[in-house]
């Protein structure tokens, strides 16, 4: 096979390269008639990706003597080729043109990048062949699509951590939400809560057959949405319940991309004893699933036993937890009729010692402190304490 390509394209064709350097360790190259197909896939198959460049693509497109039987399939290790586009920017101002070449009694990959003032760069890459990989999913027949520019997926992404590993994509007839998520085992003190909507008139195109929410990696998904981005294409998606597959895709003129990503198995969608399915990745196929841990019963509703009938928990504004169990107590005992009597007949002085102080001189059980004392309410307490106490 040998390809030439100029100006932009070599920027184009490097930007596809990093995005599937986030997929697998490993590219593969599948010369065909319908042009340049780049695959990778990750090592637990739960991630699958493949760029099909048409020949209009490049400057010149030819597979050689085996142009018929299309038999000749390389495979390169990524961290030799990724190198060689890793400054995009640089190959933008020097580059004029970039030369693919595959030799296949040798073994060999070259590559040459001509750059202005007449220097080459030439680059020989060894190589293994390998059988194509194609990711089995009939994306026609998801209940689930939708498509929106890149742009609007790329501002919700934006907002989660890069650290950030599983996101959750929630459906309904109302609303699209991105979410942050969690395995139970974490530590929940130390996690920033991130949600994303949006309304459906924000997509260019909205099907919903089903309302479901599918969890899967962040980290693949980002590289096409900033291929995408960066060359102003509609990115579509196809799902349908979780555990199944999810597509995410870009389409033009000249060049094909899609990645698809197994997704988390539903709990309740499935008994205890029955395992978690995978994705699959046939000489073309990738799968992934892993069991959500749910929540126990006694964990949800443990605050809401805690607080008395009648009573409201109002979650605030910002996020932040519900108010303290026990100050809620607090407050509802101050209410009840028997108190306000008593309350009455006490001196102020007894009321300031509940409501500030930290220990209730009648039943030494622990309670909150609400707030300081001024000046003014502690000169008070003390003459009153002067005038119960003995005289000398």
């Amino acid at each position: 096979m040998n390809c030439v390509l100029e100006g932009n394209a070599v920027k184009a064709f490097g930007k596809a390269i990093h995005s599937l350097s986030r997929i697998g360790d490993e590219l593969c190259l599948d010369p065909m008639s319908k042009g340049l197909a780049l695959r990778s896939v990750n090592s637990a198959h739960s991630a699958y990706a493949c760029f099909l460049f048409s020949p209009m693509f490049f400057q010149k497109y030819n597979l050689g003597p085996e142009q018929g039987s299309e038999t000749v399939q390389c495979k390169l290790l990524m961290k030799s080729i990724l190198p060689l586009f890793r400054c995009l920017a640089t190959i933008e101002r020097s580059v004029e043109r970039c030369q693919i070449q595959i030799n296949t009694p040798n073994d060999r990959v070259k590559i040459q990048f001509f750059c202005r003032h007449g220097i080459t760069k030439t680059h020989d890459l060894c190589f293994e062949e390998s059988e194509a990989l194609q990711a089995v999913f009939a994306s026609h027949l998801c209940p689930n699509v939708l498509k929106a520019p890149a742009r609007v997926l790329g501002e919700m992404v934006m907002h989660f951590p890069v650290s950030q590993e599983e996101i959750t994509l929630s459906i309904t007839p109302l609303r699209v939400s991105l979410r942050n998520y969690f395995e139970g085992g974490n530590d929940h003190m130390k996690i920033m809560y991130t949600e994303m909507s949006l309304h459906p008139d924000e997509f260019d195109y909205f099907q919903i057959g089903v309302e479901s929410d599918i969890t899967f990696c962040l980290k693949e998904l980002r590289g096409l949405l900033s291929f995408a981005e960066s060359h102003c294409l509609p990115v579509s998606v196809h799902f349908g319940a979780a555990g199944k597959p999810v597509c995410f895709s870009v389409e033009d003129m000249i060049l094909e991309a899609t990645v698809v990503l197994s997704t988390l198995i539903d709990s309740e969608s499935r008994g205890p004893s029955q395992p978690a399915e995978t994705l699959t990745v046939a000489p073309r196929t990738p799968t992934r699933c892993a069991d959500v841990v749910p929540e126990s019963p006694g964990e949800t509703d443990c605050r809401k036993a805690a607080v008395p009938a009648g009573m409201e928990l109002v979650a605030s504004s910002q996020g932040s937890p519900i108010a303290d169990s026990a100050l809620l107590l607090l407050l509802h005992h101050l209410s009840e009729p028997h108190y306000q009597e008593r309350a009455n007949s006490t001196p102020a002085s007894s009321i300031c010692s509940l409501l500030f102080r930290a220990k209730s001189p009648e039943s030494g059980e622990g309670l909150p402190v609400l707030a300081c004392c001024s000046d003014e309410e502690e000169a008070e307490e003390e003459d009153v304490m002067m005038m119960r106490s003995p005289t000398l």
